[in-house]
């Protein structure tokens, strides 16, 4: 992952990013991080992140290896049918 230093940063930003880090129970790069995203307008509120990855997980197979996972319900029954 890219990393971003800033130099020069004024006093009072600084205070109040470790302010807002703080509240958000965030480390100072997390936080500068989620800030940057908000004013990009990248951010997504955490109930549309969660669907999107749920709808995700629901909708492509789980790979492992190259290979697609298989349910595991299936494989015990198969088994129990041998």
């Amino acid at each position: 992952m890219p990393s971003l230093q800033v130099r020069e940063l004024p006093e009072a930003i600084y205070v109040q990013l470790c302010r807002e880090a703080e509240m958000q129970h965030r480390s100072l790069a997390q936080q500068a991080v989620a800030i940057l995203a908000r004013g990009l307008n990248l951010e997504r509120d955490p109930k549309s992140r969660r669907a999107a990855l749920l709808a995700q997980i629901t909708t492509e197979p789980i790979k492992m290896n190259g290979v697609v996972s298989v349910d595991p319900a299936q494989i015990i029954r198969e088994d129990r049918e041998r």
